[in-house]
């Protein structure tokens, strides 16, 4: 027998999280009888159906996308505006972002249909490095930027040492190129912590996640992973 939750995430039809949020918000039916509440578990016989649709096992896929500025990380949107899985109309599985990247951020994400191996990478325990490179404004000195390395207060919360790195600096446009290196993903903290250490963010790449990088690839362009680089993935996630 198997939580409800987790073989919802198993079949592709969405992460643990929201595996959670549609049995809670009432859209899922184990035999036809609606369920509400966490902790039911099922077994392979159990019909179950998510908004009216069974689900079926699917598969597991694995991608790196190469995320432009100007998209969502989201399967869909409310307000018509372009979505990661609009770039990857070949892929048949029902995949979700692994954790998110912001509208106007660019770079590498992950994308997948299976749920645990979603959980592992986002879940707050979970130390998996993500480097950004930031354009910002100012130019500025190391000592600068060294609260980054203690970690600084933001929301009331104190962010974990993030490594950074001064690539260049442009005095006459008083701008710089910071590498920023943290294990976290709270909403917005690398923009965040540049902003609170005096240097706001003007453009956001991921470059990498983990070793996993986006050598080769344009924006818009994805490719699945190779088992090397999920197994890498599952040990840092540990």
């Amino acid at each position: 027998m198997e939580r409800l939750q987790k073989v919802i995430a198993q079949s592709g039809v969405a992460s643990r999280r929201k595996s959670e949020e549609l049995i809670r918000e009432g859209h899922v039916k184990v035999n036809g009888k609606t369920v509400t509440e966490m902790g039911v578990k099922v077994v392979g016989s159990d019909t179950i159906e998510v908004r009216g649709v069974p689900i079926t096992e699917e598969s597991y896929v694995y991608y790196l996308f190469y995320k432009p500025r100007g998209v969502i990380s989201a399967v869909s949107d409310d307000k018509g505006r372009k979505v990661v899985t609009d770039f990857m109309a070949g892929v048949p599985e029902r995949i979700y972002p692994v954790g998110r990247l912001d509208y106007d951020t660019s770079g590498l994400l992950l994308l997948t249909n299976d749920g645990d191996f979603a959980n592992k990478l986002t879940h707050p325990k979970h130390e998996v490095n993500k480097t950004y490179i930031a354009k910002v404004k100012g130019v500025p000195f190391p000592q600068d930027l060294k609260p980054l390395a203690k970690g600084i207060n933001i929301e009331g919360r104190k962010t974990a040492p993030a490594e950074y790195n001064i690539i260049s600096t442009d005095n006459v446009k008083k701008t710089s190129i910071v590498e920023l290196v943290i294990h976290e993903g709270r909403n917005h903290q690398v923009k965040k912590m540049l902003e609170a250490v005096g240097y706001p963010v003007i453009k956001l790449k991921r470059e990498l996640y983990g070793d996993l990088n986006l050598h080769g690839m344009k924006p818009g362009q994805y490719r699945s992973l190779s088992k090397r680089e999920i197994n890498a993935l599952i040990e840092l996630s540990k």
